[in-house]
């Protein structure tokens, strides 16, 4: 099976105190290695909660995780997670926040103290090493948070509303940045993101989730004919307005 992570029958009900909610009710899926997957839905349809399930933060009610056909189900694993804020430790350089992961996991050693630089001087932040993140744009915090979280050479990467706490025209500098380091480091990325135009201009695949009981209500494959495809371009591709009015209409 050429698949990094495989969901199958995952189903998540929370008990509240008169009754149960069925937030997740038989998700199955293959996500392939490499592939960029955003994942839509309605808000409140548990599109967080299977992020949370994948990187073994919640357990399912039922349903299992597969990493390259290993059960990983309720188990925290190598799988790395960007939230809406970048979480930079002011006291700490750039240097030093990048290693942070690596010192949690107790990862950090000469090797991937190097690897963690050789990021930062492929991704445009070299020079920014000895700084600190208030010295930073916020632009330039997302990424070096990206850089963090991949300094631990994650087998994946999860997205939660990554880019929603920037402004639009720093969101839209940043998804390409991101897009670019996650394809050129050939990562499996998994985006939760509400910004249909987003999701359309950086991933391979759609899914788009019902309302509570979250089902596949179905599954786009994005492509575009263009050459050395990035986000800022499919933007300005024809066929981007047609998926996003498909999406659309199948979200409202």
């Amino acid at each position: 099976m050429n698949s990094t992570l495989s969901l199958k029958n995952i189903s998540k009900v929370y008990q509240d105190i008169n009754s149960e909610i069925l937030a997740i009710k038989d998700f199955s899926y293959n996500f392939k290695k490499g592939e960029f997957i955003s994942i839509v839905g309605p808000s409140g349809c548990g599109k967080s909660t299977l992020l949370s399930i994948i990187s073994g933060l919640e357990a399912p009610t039922s349903g299992s995780v597969y990493i390259d056909n290993q059960d990983i189900t309720g188990k925290i694993t190598n799988i790395g997670y960007m939230l809406q804020k970048d979480y930079l430790l002011e006291w700490r350089n750039i240097l030093q926040n990048v290693c942070f992961g690596l010192e949690i996991k107790n990862m950090l050693n000469e090797k991937t103290k190097n690897y963690a630089i050789n990021l930062l001087k492929t991704y445009g932040l070299g020079e920014f090493i000895d700084k600190y993140p208030a010295q930073l744009s916020g632009g330039m915090k997302q990424r070096v948070a990206l850089i963090r979280t991949l300094a631990t050479n994650p087998d994946i990467l999860l997205l939660d509303e990554a880019f929603s706490a920037l402004d639009y025209q720093t969101r839209l500098s940043v998804t390409n940045d991101v897009y670019q380091i996650i394809k050129n480091e050939n990562i499996t990325a998994i985006m939760v993101t509400h910004d249909i135009p987003e999701s359309i201009s950086m991933s391979d695949k759609i899914i788009v989730l019902t309302q509570r009981p979250a089902v596949i209500k179905s599954v786009h494959d994005i492509k575009f004919n263009i050459k050395n495809r990035t986000p800022l371009s499919c933007r300005e591709d024809p066929n981007f307005s047609k998926y996003f009015d498909t999406i659309w209409r199948e979200l409202n």
